[in-house]
């Protein structure tokens, strides 16, 4: 068995999804690849079985009808063998040397009889548009270097949330927690990163630059003019998010904190692209999300008095501009989007 098995979901990705497949060959003895191609209509299908071919050892390449990405993750997820999962989009890559350290950690801790549920990484925004590079370290958040449990999690900064990007989970925890993310979806890793998180006891930090996350493209999900034109599928993860557990009820205080944390970045993301989209319509779907969230009283309430959730619920103009300009500042001094 494998230690890592790395997921890479790739549609039309014949221009870049080498460059995440080479970085993950680095490690080939211990990590599988299982490429999953949805249903490109360009050359994937070519690259992918190349590189089944030339590692037949290493990696796995599957072809599945278009489900989107989260039918890509569900498909890699099924065929992973590795004792650890973790998800690399083709269009972002590791930093090789953070992969050697990440997989032979993994393996010293499997060998001493660790059960580690999280390995939590460092990811990079890189935006070779604006020649920039920006760093998401949790120093401050986690002890180093160790396994820790919820109580030992210190503060978290606005920025530092756990995305889809930091994460590594144990295999058979995702299969556990029946992780079935929606077809036809996007925006399905915050999903992908907040489901299993009551599943998980055990957690490492390892302070390495692992991920590196490519943003900046025109077509990208992320680009704000997209993710307004698929607002609809921001609003169903949202929602898929408040229902996926009884938050309130978590016996860790520190977990349930991050969930809310993390809960209350998401339905404020959804709630500034509705008003910033500047229709009639959305701002009629910005009152029913909230109203969705009211349905559960308590962790309305928890959400309202986050720093992000004071502001989310007013509707005259100047509040609304007030929000979308504190939103933008944010977009520049986190760099995201």
């Amino acid at each position: 068995m494998k230690i890592l098995s790395v997921a890479i979901p790739c549609y039309n990705s014949m221009e870049y999804m080498s460059n995440a497949i080479e970085s993950a060959l680095i490690c080939r003895d211990d990590v599988e690849i299982i490429v999953v191609n949805d249903g490109s209509k360009d050359k994937t299908d070519e690259i992918g079985q190349k590189y089944a071919e030339l590692y037949p050892d290493t990696v796995k390449y599957v072809y599945q009808e278009n489900g989107g990405h989260g039918e890509a993750v569900n498909t890699g997820l099924k065929n992973a063998s590795g004792l650890y999962f973790k998800v690399l989009d083709s269009d972002d890559w590791f930093d090789k040397s953070a992969l050697v350290k990440v997989v032979e950690t993994l393996k010293e801790l499997h060998k001493s009889g660790e059960n580690l549920d999280m390995m939590i990484a460092n990811y990079v925004y890189e935006k070779p548009s604006a020649n920039k590079q920006n760093v998401i370290r949790y120093t401050n958040a986690f002890p180093t270097n160790k396994i820790f449990r919820w109580y030992n999690v210190k503060y978290f900064y606005p920025q530092q949330n756990l995305l889809m990007h930091s994460v590594i989970y144990r295999t058979q925890l995702l299969r556990n927690c029946n992780l079935q993310l929606p077809k036809h979806t996007f925006y399905v890793d915050n999903l992908f990163v907040y489901e299993p998180l009551p599943y998980v006891n055990t957690l490492y930090y390892l302070n390495v630059d692992l991920y590196r996350y490519y943003i900046g493209r025109e077509d990208q999900s992320v680009n704000e003019s997209i993710m307004i034109s698929r607002i609809d599928q921001q609003i169903k993860v949202n929602k898929l998010m408040i229902d996926s557990c009884d938050v309130m009820s978590l016996k860790s205080r520190k977990l349930r904190s991050y969930m809310i944390k993390y809960l209350s970045m998401i339905t404020t993301v959804s709630t500034v692209l509705l008003i910033k989209s500047g229709t009639e319509e959305n701002l009629k779907k910005r009152d029913e999300l909230w109203a969705y969230l009211k349905t559960k009283p308590e962790l309305y309430k928890a959400i309202k008095h986050t720093l992000l959730g004071t502001f989310m619920e007013m509707k005259s103009k100047p509040g609304m501009k007030v929000i979308s300009t504190g939103y933008s500042i944010s977009q520049k001094i986190f760099g995201f989007n």
